[in-house]
């Protein structure tokens, strides 16, 4: 079946970039092409930023950071913007769905909650301004009056994916906001409409000039930002590989960073678990932004004795999701984003089969589609947890089934892995589960379910990243502690 695109997405000012408050031609006249991952046909063109765009961009964060009201407004003034904008969210509803659904091939039942879940990031951290403690105060050890206050860290530049660009982006931004940042903010080139969109609401919030900066562009100019000697801060979301590379060039100059990196997440299956309950919550979950999810459960974990059996039920299950078009309300699982993405899972798919793991379900495109970036949810039986398809990150919806002795191995085989970022433990035992969760290492551990919740706090351990997001540990990573001591006591000291 060939489909072609369905759906638009209308931004105003696609040709151009938002830069000190205002829609302006970029540097070249070069552009983007933005590909329907389910029709392959281009649906959107915009501009493609050069070297002068990300140093005007810089030029005006810097200048509203140094120079504007932004960062000298009391947190409750910039939480009001933080609500206008949370509110602005429903009129791009549409828009946002339709290009979550068509850069990254989310089914559209679960991309249409997609303002709703950006307008409700906005809230919560508007709703910080009056509890978080911006100031506290403390006495010196010489008995001296003293105050901690955090300000904000100054000009950061947030580096966007393309898999959940609007979540993504928004745990970024809602909380530099917040903290009296400046920011620029680095469109993903496979999917810039939601940074594109949130400027256009910039727009209509009134934010002040240079305050928030918006330019999409291919790899190489997020290097000239986290390079440029301007940004205070990177934030970025993405690879290991490349958050290596980030984490390099931050260093080098001591600029701070946030890095939300890769997953190789478990999911243990305890002996007292029903194996047709886990199988089934897990076919539920796997095809969530088929696969696209850094924190997705793909290393499934089972006593050798009940591992035969969960591998069949997983296969049975995997074998009933259905793929097809993302717009059709009875697909259960979407395209790839990319050509370059179904590849690399189809050449991983590819390795674990050399290697001698047991291909239970899926391996391949499905047979009724002909176009689209299309792949079948795929298990793995019998998988040794040394193998390239245990250690690396798919990115696709591909299960990995692991044999373990016992509870003791289980728990050693998930830590033995160079990421930590998600787990859970599926087990009856609400005690077993706290017991066995806490000798896991990974930013969350969830129990008979796949979970995450940015609301609390995300991030990983190892080389799934650097700090946290989301919740008010995302807040943190955006000021700096200042200590003052006092040979007498201000008011706000008192």
């Amino acid at each position: 079946m060939t489909m072609s695109p369905s759906r638009t997405v209308e931004l105003r000012h696609p040709r151009q970039v938002f830069i000190g408050g205002e829609w302006r031609a970029p540097s070249t006249s070069a552009a983007i092409d933005v590909i329907d991952s389910a029709s392959e046909a281009v649906f959107l063109t915009v501009a493609e930023a050069g070297e002068a765009d990300v140093e005007a961009a810089v030029a005006a964060a810097r200048r509203a950071f140094d120079e504007g009201p932004w960062p000298r407004m009391a947190p409750q003034e910039r939480a009001a913007y933080l609500v206008r904008g949370a509110d602005a969210w429903a009129g791009k509803a549409a828009a946002l769905a339709n290009s979550w659904t068509m850069e990254s091939g989310t089914v559209h039942g679960l991309a249409s909650s997609a303002a709703n879940s950006a307008a409700a990031i906005f809230r919560q951290y508007g709703g910080y301004a009056d509890s978080y403690a911006w100031e506290e105060k403390r006495t010196s050890q010489a008995g001296l009056p003293a105050l901690l206050v955090r300000e904000p860290v100054g000009v950061v530049a947030a580096i966007i994916p393309w898999n959940v660009p609007y979540s993504l982006m928004s745990y970024k931004v809602a909380p530099a906001l917040l903290a009296g940042c400046t920011i620029i903010i680095k469109a993903s080139p496979e999917a810039p409409s939601a940074p594109y969109l949130f400027a256009e609401i910039c727009e209509e919030i009134g934010i002040p000039a240079g305050v928030v900066n918006v330019l999409a562009a291919e790899r190489g100019v997020s290097e000239l930002l986290v390079r440029h000697p301007g940004v205070d801060k990177v934030s970025f979301t993405g690879s290991t590989a490349a958050g290596r590379r980030i984490a390099s060039l931050c260093g080098d100059r001591i600029a701070r960073v946030t890095l939300e990196l890769g997953g190789k997440s478990p999911g243990i299956i305890l002996d007292d678990y029903d194996l047709a309950q886990a199988a089934s919550s897990l076919a539920w979950s796997a095809p969530l932004a088929t696969g696209q999810i850094c924190s997705s459960l793909t290393r499934i974990i089972v006593t050798e004795k009940r591992h035969d059996d969960l591998v069949d039920a997983l296969a049975a299950a995997f074998d009933r999701i259905k793929v097809g078009n993302p717009f059709d309300a009875e697909t259960q699982m979407g395209p790839l984003a990319t050509a370059r993405q179904r590849d690399r899972v189809e050449g991983l798919i590819a390795t674990g089969m050399a290697d001698g793991a047991r291909l239970a379900a899926g391996g391949g495109r499905p047979a009724h589609l002909d176009r689209g970036y299309f792949i079948q949810p795929t298990v793995f039986g019998n998988v040794d947890n040394g193998s390239t398809i245990a250690r690396e990150e798919i990115f696709g919806p591909v299960l990995t089934v692991i044999p373990a002795q016992d509870e003791a191995h289980a728990i050693a085989l998930a830590n033995d892995s160079s990421y930590g970022l998600n787990s859970s433990v599926f087990t009856n035992d609400p005690e077993r589960a706290y017991r066995v969760g806490r000798q896991l290492r990974t930013g969350t551990v969830g129990h008979n379910a796949f979970h995450t919740d940015f609301s609390i706090s995300f991030g990983g351990f190892k080389q799934s990243g650097i700090g946290r997001e989301g919740g008010v540990e995302g807040l943190a990573p955006y000021l700096e502690a200042k200590t003052m001591i006092f040979a007498s006591a201000p008011a706000a000291a008192r």
